[in-house]
C-alpha cells in the first residue's frame, strides 16, 4: 500500500480512529528496550487494538503478526490505524443499511386491512355496552419516489377503499342508529369520494415530513387520513424523541427488540392548537389519565401489523365515580403484496406531487379544528323559553335549577352578544337575577359585552343585578384579563351605590388571586389592580373604604400584602384588626415569618394596647394555625385563667379541640401540656358558654369534608362572635367551601349588663360576613347604632336576612382530546350550584332570649359530557349526579337566669343523591337514539355532634321552653 493511499484512508476515518492512532504511535515510542519484552508486547498488542477497534481477533492476529514479521514498527502502527479506519467505515455502512423506518420496495403494492374503533362508556363500563362505532377499510400503499441518496427518504401513496361503518357493540336494531344505513348514506357521496381519494405522505427516516391532501376536503376526512398515516411513523432503535403527528407535537418513547417496536406516547406532553380550560381549584376539578401504546410487528424491516390502543379516563375529583372513559383502537394488518406501479420520475418531492395531481397540497400532519354546526338545535332564546320556569326563585333549592342553569350556560357560550341581550331584556323580574348568573358564568367575550351594556352601574337602584354580576365574576372558573379590566373600568367610573363600589374592589382581589394562580400575575391589568389594592388601605381615612381594600387583599392572598396586613392587625379599629388577622390565617404557613408571628402574639397578649375579645380570639387562631413554637403555645396556655371570663372558656375549648381532632398543632400542644404549670386544674376547669368544636361532615376516598363551629360570648352572655366553617379536601388540596361569621357588639345596655374590658365604648352593631368557595363577599350589616337597633328590634319578623343567593358555576372543565385515529373527542364537565345562604339575629326582651341562625339551602348538579362529532356521525356519553341539601345552624341564648343557657344546633336534613348515565348517537340524516339510566339513594338527616356540655345545655333549654 502506497503512502498516498494511506493518507486518503486517514482522511476518511472517524475522529475516534484518529485519536486511537495517536495513542498507537505513543505506545510504540514507549516500548521497552529489552528485545524479549519487546516481542511479547508486540504479540499482545494486536488483541488490545482489535478489542478497541471492534475488529475480529483472528483477523487482527494474522495480519499484524505478518507485519511484525516484516520487522517494521511503522508498518505495525499504520496497519492498526488502517484497520480501525476500515472497521469504522464498515460499522457506518452497517448502520446505513439498517432501515430507519418502514421501507417500501419499488414496483410493489402493499395491501392492508385497517380498522379503527371508538368506545365511550362509564369508567367502570356499563351493562348495555359502550357507545361508539367501528370504521374498517382496505388500504393500498405503494412507493411513488425514493431519494437516490437515502433509501429512507420516500414519497408513498395511500388509497382507502371498501369503507364500512358499524356499531362497536351488539345492539338491537331498534337501539342502533346505524341500522339500515349504508356507508354512503352515512358519509354522503361527497365525503365518501373524498375519503377514498388517494393521498401522499413524505416519509423521511421513519418520520412524516409532509402530508399531501386537498384543501377543499372536509377536516374530518383529512383527520381520518392522518390517523392512518400515524401508523406508518416509527423508528427501529430505542430512544425518546419529539414527534409531530395527528396527536400534535408529543414526546414519544420507543422500545425496539427483534422484529418488534413499541411506541409509547407521553400524552401529557402533546401540544395542539386547541387549548381548553379548567377550574382553578383541584377540589372542584376534573382529572384525566391517559395512555397511548402502539406495537409494530416487523419482518425484514417492514410492517406486518400495527396495533394501537389509546385510553383517556376523566373523573370528577370530588366524586370519582362520576367518570367517563374513551378507548380508541387502531389495527393495520398486511394481507398481501402484488405488482404495483413504478416510481415516478422527478428531481424532488414537490415536483413529483405536482405531476401526479396539481391540486394536492402539503396540508400538515397536525389535525385541523372541526367546525361542527348543530342542525335543528334550538336557539338561545328558544332554550331560555324552555327552562325559565326552572329558574324561578322558588325552584332554586331543587336540582332542576342548576341542571337548567348548566344547559343555559352552554347555549350562551355559543351565542352572539345580540342573542344574549335579547334574553336579558325578555326575562321577568324574578328570573332576571338567575339569567345574570348564567350569562356572567359563561365567560365569553360576547357574554361579558352583553352584561356591560345591559347593566348601568350609575343607577343605585340596580344593586341586586349588579352584585349578582360581580359575585359571578368572583366565582369565575377561568377569568381573563378582559374581565378584570372591565371591573377596573367600573371601579374608576361613577357608581351609584357604595355597596357596589365595595363589591367591585373586593371581587377584583379574588380575580387577581385566580389569575396569579394560573401564571398571569404579570399581565398589565393585574399589575395595575395589585398596585391599587396594595396602596388602598393607606390612601384613605374612610373606615368603609379601608375595610374594602383590606377585604380585597384578603381575597388576593398576595405575598406583598403580608406587611400591610401585619400592620393593620395592630390597629386601634377592631374591624381592621379582624379582617387583617383572618386574612393572615388564610396564607400558606411558609409565608408567616417571625415578624408576623411577633405582631400577632403582641395582639393576643395585649403588649401595647387593650383589644376586643374577638380580635384576640382571631390572633389566637393565627398563632395556632401557623406552625406555633413551644414557647408560643406555652404562653397561650399560661394566659388561660387571666383572660376575660368567656374568653378563658373559649381558649380552653380551642386547645381541647386541637387535641381531639388531631390538628397540625396538636403535637406541640401535647408537649407544652407536659408542664404542670401550664396544665393544671385551675386552668382546665374554667366554665362558660363559649366553645370551639370541629368534626367530619363526610369522609370518602375522594373527598373529606370537615366543619368547625367557634362561639365566643361576652361576659354578659350576649353573642360576640359566631364562626362556622366548612372545608373540603381532595388530591392534597384544600378548599374553604363556606364561612359564615356573625358578629355583635355594644348590646350590653339592652340587659343592663357591664361590658368587658376594652369594649365599654363600642357602638351597637350586628352583622354577617360570608366567604364562599375561597371568595370573601361583602359583609352584610343587620343594624348599626342604638337607634337603628331599636328600630330593627321592633320591626323584626324573625325572617333571616339574605347573605348570598344565586347560581354558581363550581366545576368548569373543557378540553378537546385529539385521538391518534384522527377522531376528536370533546370533554365538557360542569358543576352548578343553586345556593341560598341567609342569617339572622332575633332578640326578645320579653322572653329574655336571643337567637341567631344561619340557614344554608342548596342543590348541586355535576354533569360530564364526552362527545365525538364527525358532522356525519355523532356519539357521546353523559355521566352526572345531583343532590339537594340543607344545613341549619341555630344558637339559642336564654338570659333569664345566670349563668345563661346556651344551646347550639347544627342540623342536616335528609337528602337524595342521584346518579345518571346517558348514551346518545345520531347521524346527519337526523336520526338519533338516546338511552338513559339512573339510580337514586337517600342519605338520612342528622344533627352534627358538638361537645357534651352543649348537649346538656340544649336539654335544659328545651325543657325550660316547655
Amino acid at each position: 500500500m502506497s503512502k498516498e493511499v494511506a493518507q486518503v484512508k486517514v482522511k476518511s476515518t472517524t475522529a475516534q480512529t484518529l485519536e486511537f492512532s495517536t495513542r498507537a504511535w505513543s505506545l510504540e515510542s514507549a516500548l521497552p528496550s529489552d528485545k524479549a519484552e519487546h516481542q511479547r508486547l508486540w504479540l499482545a498488542l494486536p488483541f488490545l487494538f482489535g478489542l478497541f477497534c471492534g475488529a475480529t481477533s483472528a483477523a487482527v492476529w494474522v495480519w499484524i503478526t505478518w507485519l511484525q514479521g516484516r520487522g517494521g514498527r511503522t508498518m505495525f502502527s499504520l496497519a492498526v490505524f488502517l484497520l480501525c479506519a476500515a472497521t469504522s467505515v464498515a460499522a457506518s455502512a452497517k448502520g446505513a443499511a439498517a432501515a430507519a423506518g418502514p421501507r417500501l420496495n419499488n414496483n410493489e403494492l402493499y395491501k392492508f386491512s385497517y380498522t379503527t374503533e371508538l368506545l365511550l362508556d362509564k369508567a367502570r363500563g356499563s351493562k348495555e355496552g359502550s357507545a361508539g362505532y367501528r370504521i374498517s377499510s382496505d388500504v393500498n400503499i405503494n412507493l411513488v419516489r425514493r431519494d437516490p441518496s437515502n433509501k429512507d427518504d420516500q414519497l408513498i401513496q395511500l388509497a382507502i377503499s371498501n369503507v364500512q361503518i358499524e356499531p362497536v357493540s351488539q345492539r338491537s336494531d331498534r337501539n342502533s342508529v346505524l341500522h339500515g344505513s349504508t356507508t354512503e348514506s352515512i358519509l354522503g357521496k361527497t365525503k365518501l369520494a373524498a375519503l377514498t381519494k388517494p393521498f401522499l405522505v413524505h416519509l423521511k427516516n421513519g418520520k412524516t415530513k409532509a402530508f399531501y391532501s386537498y384543501w377543499a376536503e372536509p377536516a374530518t376526512i383529512k383527520n381520518l387520513k392522518r390517523g392512518i398515516t400515524s401508523l406508518l411513523q416509527f423508528q427501529t432503535h430505542t430512544g425518546k424523541v419529539v414527534e409531530n403527528d395527528v396527536s400534535g407535537r408529543c414526546t414519544v418513547q420507543y422500545q425496539a427488540t427483534e422484529g418488534q417496536v413499541t411506541r409509547t406516547k407521553i400524552l401529557e406532553t402533546c401540544k395542539t392548537s386547541e387549548i381548553g380550560f379548567t377550574t382553578h381549584s383541584k377540589v372542584l376539578g376534573v382529572s384525566r389519565k391517559s395512555s397511548s401504546v402502539t406495537v409494530f410487528k416487523l419482518e425484514d424491516g417492514f410492517i406486518q401489523s400495527a396495533v394501537a390502543e389509546e385510553t383517556h379516563s376523566l373523573a370528577v375529583d370530588a366524586r370519582r365515580s362520576t367518570a367517563a372513559k374513551i378507548v380508541s383502537r387502531q389495527t393495520l394488518l398486511l394481507v398481501g403484496k402484488e405488482a404495483g406501479p413504478l416510481e415516478v420520475a422527478g428531481k424532488d418531492v414537490a415536483g413529483v406531487v405536482k405531476s401526479i395531481d396539481g391540486k394536492l397540497a402539503a396540508v400538515g400532519i397536525i389535525p385541523e379544528k372541526l367546525k361542527t354546526q348543530c342542525e335543528g338545535c334550538p336557539s338561545l332564546f328558544e332554550h331560555w323559553q324552555a327552562v325559565k320556569k326552572q329558574l324561578e326563585p322558588a325552584s332554586l333549592s331543587k336540582a332542576t335549577a342548576p341542571r337548567s342553569f348548566l344547559g343555559l350556560v352552554q347555549s350562551i357560550r355559543k351565542a352572539s352578544k345580540d342573542e344574549i341581550l335579547k334574553v336579558l331584556k325578555s326575562a321577568g323580574k324574578t328570573t332576571l337575577p338567575q339569567v345574570v348568573d348564567a350569562v356572567t358564568s359563561s365567560q365569553t367575550p360576547a357574554s361579558l359585552d352583553a352584561m356591560l351594556e345591559f347593566l348601568n352601574f350609575t343607577d343605585g337602584k340596580g344593586l341586586v343585578l349588579q352584585e349578582r354580576f360581580l359575585y359571578a365574576c368572583g366565582f369565575a372558573s377561568h377569568p381573563n384579563e378582559r374581565m378584570l379590566q372591565a371591573l377596573l373600568n367600573i371601579a374608576k367610573g361613577k357608581i351609584g351605590s357604595t355597596d357596589i363600589k365595595e363589591s367591585v374592589v373586593i371581587i377584583m382581589g379574588a380575580l387577581v388571586r385566580k389569575m396569579c394562580l394560573k401564571g398571569s400575575c404579570d399581565l398589565p391589568t393585574v399589575v395595575q389592580v395589585k398596585k391599587m389594592i396594595l396602596e388602598g388601605p393607606e390612601s384613605t381615612q374612610v373606615e368603609s373604604e379601608v375595610q374594602m381594600y383590606l377585604l380585597a387583599l384578603k381575597n388576593s392572598l398576595l405575598p406583598e400584602a403580608i406587611p400591610i396586613l401585619t400592620k393593620f392587625a395592630e390597629s386601634e379599629v377592631g374591624s381592621y384588626s379582624i379582617i387583617a388577622l383572618t386574612a393572615l390565617e388564610r396564607y400558606d404557613v411558609s409565608l408567616i415569618n417571625p415578624k408576623v408571628k411577633q405582631t400577632v402574639n403582641r395582639v393576643y397578649h395585649q403588649n401595647r394596647r387593650i383589644y376586643e375579645k374577638n380580635v384576640r380570639a382571631a390572633a389566637a387562631d393565627v398563632i395556632l394555625s401557623s406552625n406555633p413554637s413551644y414557647i408560643e403555645v406555652k404562653n397561650l396556655l399560661l394566659s388561660i385563667g387571666n383572660l376575660p371570663h368567656e374568653m378563658n372558656k373559649y381558649m380552653l375549648s380551642k386547645i381541647q379541640d386541637i387535641l381531639r381532632f388531631q390538628m397540625p398543632a396538636s403535637k406541640i400542644v401535647r408537649k407544652a401540656l407536659e408542664d404542670m404549670i401550664s396544665h393544671n386544674y385551675d386552668r382546665f376547669a374554667k366554665v362558660g358558654s363559649s366553645s370551639a368544636f370541629s368534626g367530619f361532615m363526610a369522609k370518602s376516598p375522594d373527598v373529606t369534608s370537615t366543619y368547625s363551629l367557634d362561639i365566643l360570648y361576652s361576659g354578659s352572655g350576649i353573642l360576640r362572635r359566631s364562626n362556622m366553617n366548612i372545608y373540603g379536601s381532595s388530591q392534597g388540596s384544600m378548599l374553604h367551601g363556606l364561612q359564615v361569621a356573625i358578629e355583635a357588639q355594644g348590646l350590653e345596655s339592652l340587659i343592663a349588663a357591664t361590658a368587658d374590658e376594652g369594649e365599654e365604648d363600642l357602638e351597637s352593631f350586628a352583622g354577617m360576613s360570608a366567604l364562599l368557595f375561597d371568595v370573601q363577599l361583602r359583609p352584610v350589616t343587620f343594624f348599626k347604632g342604638y337607634s337603628d337597633l331599636m328600630a330593627k328590634m321592633f320591626s323584626m319578623t324573625g325572617e333571616p336576612m339574605n347573605v348570598v343567593k344565586g347560581l354558581i358555576l363550581l366545576t368548569d372543565h373543557s378540553e378537546v382530546i385529539q385521538l391518534q385515529s384522527g377522531l376528536k373527542a370533546s370533554a365538557e364537565f360542569q358543576g352548578g350550584l343553586a345556593i341560598d345562604i341567609s342569617g339572622g339575629m332575633e332578640i326578645s326582651l320579653w322572653y329574655r332570649e336571643s337567637k341567631t341562625s344561619v340557614n344554608n339551602r342548596g342543590a348541586l348538579v355535576v354533569t360530564g359530557n364526552v362527545t365525538v362529532d364527525m358532522d356525519f356521525l355523532r356519539t357521546g356519553v353523559e355521566v352526572s349526579f345531583e343532590t339537594e341539601a340543607s344545613l341549619d345552624f341555630i344558637t339559642t341564648v336564654q338570659f333569664s337566669e345566670y349563668p345563661f343557657l346556651v344551646c347550639m344546633q347544627m342540623d342536616k336534613a335528609g337528602f337524595p343523591v342521584s346518579d345518571y348515565f346517558a348514551r346518545y348517537d345520531s347521524v346527519s340524516s337526523g336520526k338519533s337514539i338516546t338511552s338513559r339510566k339512573g339510580k337514586k339513594q337517600h342519605v338520612p338527616g342528622s344533627e352534627f355532634p358538638l361537645h357534651q356540655e352543649n348537649s346538656n345545655m340544649c336539654k335544659r333549654v328545651f325543657e325550660s321552653s316547655w
